[in-house]
Protein backbone atom coordinates (compact mmCIF):
# COMPACT_ATOMS: atom_id res chain seq x y z
CA UNK A 1 0.00 0.00 0.00
CA UNK A 2 1.10 3.56 -0.72
CA UNK A 3 2.59 5.58 2.14
CA UNK A 4 1.11 9.04 2.82
CA UNK A 5 3.76 11.73 2.76
CA UNK A 6 3.79 14.55 5.28
CA UNK A 7 2.91 16.99 2.53
CA UNK A 8 -0.22 14.99 1.83
CA UNK A 9 1.03 13.64 -1.54
CA UNK A 10 1.12 9.94 -2.18
CA UNK A 11 4.67 8.48 -2.03
CA UNK A 12 6.35 5.40 -3.42
CA UNK A 13 4.96 2.06 -2.44
CA UNK A 14 6.97 0.53 0.39
CA UNK A 15 7.47 -3.24 0.57
CA UNK A 16 6.83 -4.91 3.92
CA UNK A 17 9.86 -5.72 6.05
CA UNK A 18 11.36 -9.20 5.45
CA UNK A 19 9.88 -9.62 1.99
CA UNK A 20 12.97 -8.41 0.09
CA UNK A 21 14.80 -11.13 -1.99
CA UNK A 22 18.42 -10.37 -2.71
CA UNK A 23 19.30 -10.44 -6.37
CA UNK A 24 21.46 -13.43 -7.60
CA UNK A 25 24.76 -12.25 -8.92
CA UNK A 26 25.18 -13.19 -12.58
CA UNK A 27 27.40 -16.21 -13.30
CA UNK A 28 30.33 -15.62 -15.60
CA UNK A 29 29.84 -17.33 -19.00
CA UNK A 30 31.69 -20.65 -19.50
CA UNK A 31 34.26 -20.88 -22.23
CA UNK A 32 34.26 -23.94 -24.61
CA UNK A 33 36.95 -25.74 -22.58
CA UNK A 34 34.87 -25.47 -19.40
CA UNK A 35 31.77 -26.74 -21.21
CA UNK A 36 33.74 -29.73 -22.54
CA UNK A 37 34.97 -30.55 -19.02
CA UNK A 38 31.42 -30.34 -17.70
CA UNK A 39 30.24 -32.67 -20.47
CA UNK A 40 32.96 -35.22 -19.62
CA UNK A 41 32.01 -35.08 -15.97
CA UNK A 42 28.38 -35.83 -16.83
CA UNK A 43 29.53 -38.79 -18.95
CA UNK A 44 31.57 -40.01 -16.00
CA UNK A 45 28.50 -39.91 -13.76
CA UNK A 46 26.46 -41.76 -16.39
CA UNK A 47 29.15 -44.43 -16.63
CA UNK A 48 29.23 -44.94 -12.85
CA UNK A 49 25.46 -45.39 -12.77
CA UNK A 50 25.72 -47.89 -15.67
CA UNK A 51 28.38 -50.01 -13.95
CA UNK A 52 26.39 -50.05 -10.71
CA UNK A 53 23.34 -51.25 -12.60
CA UNK A 54 25.41 -54.01 -14.30
CA UNK A 55 26.61 -55.23 -10.90
CA UNK A 56 23.06 -55.38 -9.55
CA UNK A 57 23.38 -52.32 -7.34
CA UNK A 58 20.82 -49.58 -7.25
CA UNK A 59 22.27 -46.77 -9.32
CA UNK A 60 22.86 -43.62 -7.35
CA UNK A 61 20.75 -40.63 -8.36
CA UNK A 62 22.60 -38.09 -10.41
CA UNK A 63 24.33 -35.55 -8.27
CA UNK A 64 22.36 -32.32 -8.00
CA UNK A 65 19.26 -33.87 -9.57
CA UNK A 66 16.48 -31.32 -9.98
CA UNK A 67 18.82 -28.39 -9.47
CA UNK A 68 21.73 -26.79 -11.11
CA UNK A 69 24.89 -27.73 -9.21
CA UNK A 70 27.05 -24.74 -8.55
CA UNK A 71 30.81 -25.06 -8.46
CA UNK A 72 33.53 -22.74 -7.54
CA UNK A 73 34.80 -21.10 -10.65
CA UNK A 74 31.56 -21.85 -12.55
CA UNK A 75 32.32 -25.43 -13.75
CA UNK A 76 32.47 -28.93 -12.19
CA UNK A 77 35.68 -30.68 -11.24
CA UNK A 78 37.14 -32.87 -14.00
CA UNK A 79 37.55 -36.59 -13.21
CA UNK A 80 41.15 -37.81 -13.29
CA UNK A 81 42.50 -39.03 -16.61
CA UNK A 82 40.86 -39.48 -20.00
CA UNK A 83 37.59 -41.43 -20.31
CA UNK A 84 39.34 -44.74 -21.17
CA UNK A 85 41.15 -44.61 -17.80
CA UNK A 86 37.81 -44.87 -15.97
CA UNK A 87 37.45 -48.62 -16.66
CA UNK A 88 37.31 -50.54 -13.35
CA UNK A 89 40.61 -52.23 -12.48
CA UNK A 90 39.04 -55.72 -12.30
CA UNK A 91 37.84 -55.42 -15.89
CA UNK A 92 41.24 -54.44 -17.33
CA UNK A 93 43.24 -57.02 -19.29
CA UNK A 94 45.45 -59.06 -17.02
CA UNK A 95 49.02 -59.96 -18.10
CA UNK A 96 49.56 -63.48 -19.48
CA UNK A 97 50.84 -66.07 -16.97
CA UNK A 98 54.60 -66.59 -16.91
CA UNK A 99 54.30 -70.25 -17.88
CA UNK A 100 52.30 -69.30 -20.99
CA UNK A 101 54.90 -66.72 -22.00
CA UNK A 102 57.68 -69.29 -21.48
CA UNK A 103 55.84 -71.89 -23.55
CA UNK A 104 55.30 -69.40 -26.39
CA UNK A 105 59.02 -68.61 -26.52
CA UNK A 106 59.85 -72.32 -26.63
CA UNK A 107 57.42 -72.97 -29.49
CA UNK A 108 58.90 -70.09 -31.50
CA UNK A 109 62.43 -71.43 -30.87
CA UNK A 110 61.40 -74.91 -32.05
CA UNK A 111 59.82 -73.55 -35.21
CA UNK A 112 62.91 -71.49 -36.04
CA UNK A 113 65.17 -74.49 -35.41
CA UNK A 114 63.02 -76.66 -37.70
CA UNK A 115 63.17 -74.06 -40.48
CA UNK A 116 66.96 -73.80 -40.19
CA UNK A 117 67.36 -77.60 -40.28
CA UNK A 118 65.03 -77.89 -43.29
CA UNK A 119 66.97 -75.25 -45.24
CA UNK A 120 70.31 -76.83 -44.34
CA UNK A 121 69.07 -80.31 -45.23
CA UNK A 122 67.79 -79.12 -48.60
CA UNK A 123 71.09 -77.44 -49.37
CA UNK A 124 73.09 -80.54 -48.41
CA UNK A 125 70.87 -82.82 -50.49
CA UNK A 126 71.15 -80.58 -53.55
CA UNK A 127 74.90 -80.34 -53.03
CA UNK A 128 75.55 -84.08 -52.88
CA UNK A 129 72.70 -85.15 -55.17
CA UNK A 130 72.40 -82.38 -57.76
CA UNK A 131 69.46 -82.29 -60.11
CA UNK A 132 70.58 -83.06 -63.65
CA UNK A 133 67.37 -81.85 -65.35
CA UNK A 134 68.11 -79.59 -68.31
CA UNK A 135 71.86 -80.34 -68.39
CA UNK A 136 73.61 -81.29 -71.60
CA UNK A 137 76.00 -84.18 -72.01
CA UNK A 138 78.90 -81.69 -72.05
CA UNK A 139 77.83 -80.29 -68.66
CA UNK A 140 77.50 -83.77 -67.24
CA UNK A 141 80.96 -84.60 -68.54
CA UNK A 142 82.41 -81.60 -66.76
CA UNK A 143 80.87 -82.83 -63.51
CA UNK A 144 82.40 -86.30 -63.99
CA UNK A 145 84.98 -87.65 -66.44
CA UNK A 146 85.87 -84.20 -67.73
CA UNK A 147 87.54 -83.18 -64.45
CA UNK A 148 89.51 -86.30 -63.60
CA UNK A 149 92.73 -84.60 -64.77
CA UNK A 150 92.86 -82.39 -61.67
CA UNK A 151 90.47 -84.12 -59.24
CA UNK A 152 90.43 -87.56 -57.72
CA UNK A 153 86.86 -88.50 -58.66
CA UNK A 154 87.19 -91.84 -60.47
CA UNK A 155 87.74 -95.30 -59.07
CA UNK A 156 91.21 -96.69 -58.57
CA UNK A 157 89.95 -100.16 -59.59
CA UNK A 158 88.99 -100.89 -63.25
CA UNK A 159 86.20 -103.29 -62.26
CA UNK A 160 84.85 -100.84 -59.70
CA UNK A 161 84.73 -98.18 -62.45
CA UNK A 162 82.30 -100.36 -64.43
CA UNK A 163 80.34 -101.45 -61.35
CA UNK A 164 79.76 -97.80 -60.44
CA UNK A 165 78.03 -97.28 -63.80
CA UNK A 166 75.60 -100.09 -62.96
CA UNK A 167 75.07 -98.69 -59.46
CA UNK A 168 74.42 -95.17 -60.82
CA UNK A 169 71.90 -96.50 -63.37
CA UNK A 170 70.14 -98.41 -60.57
CA UNK A 171 69.90 -95.16 -58.54
CA UNK A 172 69.04 -93.02 -61.63
CA UNK A 173 72.08 -90.77 -61.03
CA UNK A 174 73.09 -89.30 -64.37
CA UNK A 175 76.34 -87.46 -63.43
CA UNK A 176 77.68 -90.48 -61.55
CA UNK A 177 76.93 -92.82 -64.48
CA UNK A 178 77.99 -90.66 -67.43
CA UNK A 179 80.88 -89.07 -65.55
CA UNK A 180 82.74 -92.41 -65.40
CA UNK A 181 83.13 -92.26 -69.17
CA UNK A 182 85.30 -90.10 -71.40
CA UNK A 183 83.27 -87.33 -73.03
CA UNK A 184 83.03 -88.82 -76.56
CA UNK A 185 82.15 -92.26 -75.10
CA UNK A 186 79.15 -90.87 -73.26
CA UNK A 187 77.38 -90.19 -76.55
CA UNK A 188 78.53 -93.50 -78.08
CA UNK A 189 77.25 -95.42 -75.07
CA UNK A 190 73.85 -93.74 -75.44
CA UNK A 191 73.65 -94.48 -79.16
CA UNK A 192 74.75 -98.11 -78.64
CA UNK A 193 71.92 -98.49 -76.11
CA UNK A 194 69.45 -96.85 -78.55
CA UNK A 195 69.00 -93.39 -76.95
CA UNK A 196 69.67 -89.78 -77.96
CA UNK A 197 72.20 -88.94 -75.26
CA UNK A 198 73.69 -90.27 -72.03
CA UNK A 199 71.20 -88.50 -69.80
CA UNK A 200 68.19 -90.02 -71.55
CA UNK A 201 69.91 -93.42 -71.60
CA UNK A 202 70.38 -93.45 -67.82
CA UNK A 203 66.77 -92.45 -67.16
CA UNK A 204 65.33 -95.04 -69.53
CA UNK A 205 67.66 -97.85 -68.42
CA UNK A 206 66.69 -97.11 -64.82
CA UNK A 207 63.05 -97.84 -65.70
CA UNK A 208 64.10 -101.39 -66.66
CA UNK A 209 65.81 -102.15 -63.34
CA UNK A 210 63.82 -104.68 -61.30
CA UNK A 211 66.16 -105.07 -58.32
CA UNK A 212 68.53 -102.21 -57.54
CA UNK A 213 70.74 -104.20 -55.20
CA UNK A 214 71.08 -107.25 -57.46
CA UNK A 215 71.72 -105.01 -60.45
CA UNK A 216 74.42 -102.94 -58.75
CA UNK A 217 76.19 -106.02 -57.39
CA UNK A 218 76.16 -107.95 -60.68
CA UNK A 219 79.58 -106.51 -61.53
CA UNK A 220 82.45 -107.24 -59.08
CA UNK A 221 84.48 -104.45 -57.54
CA UNK A 222 87.70 -106.39 -58.23
CA UNK A 223 88.93 -109.79 -59.36
CA UNK A 224 91.82 -111.81 -58.02
CA UNK A 225 93.48 -112.43 -61.40
CA UNK A 226 96.16 -109.97 -62.48
CA UNK A 227 95.20 -106.99 -64.59
CA UNK A 228 96.05 -107.53 -68.27
CA UNK A 229 97.44 -104.00 -68.61
CA UNK A 230 96.65 -100.31 -68.34
CA UNK A 231 93.85 -100.63 -70.92
CA UNK A 232 91.52 -103.58 -71.47
CA UNK A 233 87.85 -104.50 -71.97
CA UNK A 234 85.43 -105.69 -69.28
CA UNK A 235 82.48 -107.71 -70.54
CA UNK A 236 79.13 -107.45 -68.78
CA UNK A 237 78.04 -110.82 -70.12
CA UNK A 238 81.11 -112.49 -68.60
CA UNK A 239 79.74 -111.88 -65.09
CA UNK A 240 76.02 -112.35 -65.71
CA UNK A 241 73.80 -109.31 -65.04
CA UNK A 242 70.84 -109.73 -62.70
CA UNK A 243 67.95 -107.40 -61.88
CA UNK A 244 68.15 -105.26 -65.04
CA UNK A 245 69.54 -104.84 -68.58
CA UNK A 246 73.15 -105.68 -69.45
CA UNK A 247 75.07 -102.60 -70.58
CA UNK A 248 77.60 -104.17 -72.97
CA UNK A 249 81.40 -104.22 -72.87
CA UNK A 250 83.39 -101.29 -71.45
CA UNK A 251 87.00 -100.50 -72.29
CA UNK A 252 88.81 -99.00 -69.30
CA UNK A 253 92.09 -97.11 -69.25
CA UNK A 254 94.39 -96.03 -66.46
CA UNK A 255 94.70 -92.22 -66.24
CA UNK A 256 96.07 -89.56 -63.89
CA UNK A 257 96.17 -90.14 -60.13
CA UNK A 258 95.95 -93.94 -60.64
CA UNK A 259 92.28 -93.65 -61.71
CA UNK A 260 90.43 -95.72 -64.29
CA UNK A 261 88.33 -94.06 -66.99
CA UNK A 262 85.94 -95.74 -69.42
CA UNK A 263 87.27 -94.91 -72.90
CA UNK A 264 85.27 -97.30 -75.09
CA UNK A 265 81.95 -99.13 -75.35
CA UNK A 266 80.51 -101.89 -77.58
CA UNK A 267 77.26 -103.80 -77.55
CA UNK A 268 77.12 -107.48 -76.65
CA UNK A 269 74.76 -110.30 -77.46
CA UNK A 270 71.27 -109.77 -76.06
CA UNK A 271 70.44 -111.64 -73.97
CA UNK A 272 73.87 -112.58 -72.74
CA UNK A 273 74.90 -116.22 -73.05
CA UNK A 274 75.39 -118.19 -69.86
CA UNK A 275 78.39 -116.75 -67.98
CA UNK A 276 81.61 -118.75 -67.76
CA UNK A 277 83.04 -119.49 -64.33
CA UNK A 278 85.46 -116.85 -63.14
CA UNK A 279 87.28 -115.98 -59.99
CA UNK A 280 86.13 -112.79 -58.35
Amino acid sequence: MAEQRDDGKPGAEVEPAGSHTPATPPQPPMDPAQLEQFRQFQQFQDYLRFTQAQQGNEPAPPQGAGQVQQYAGGYPPVPPGPPHDLVPAERRRRPAPKWLTWLGKKVIAWVLAFVVLAVAGTWLYNHFFPNDAGKTSEQLAQEGGGTYHTNHILSTSPYEAVREVYDAVAQNLVPQACGRMDEPIQQKFAQDMGYADCQVAVHELNRQVKSKNDYAESMPSYVSEPLPGDSFTISSCKFGIRGGPALGAFTVQKVEKNQWLIVGHTNEQTPCPAPTPTTR
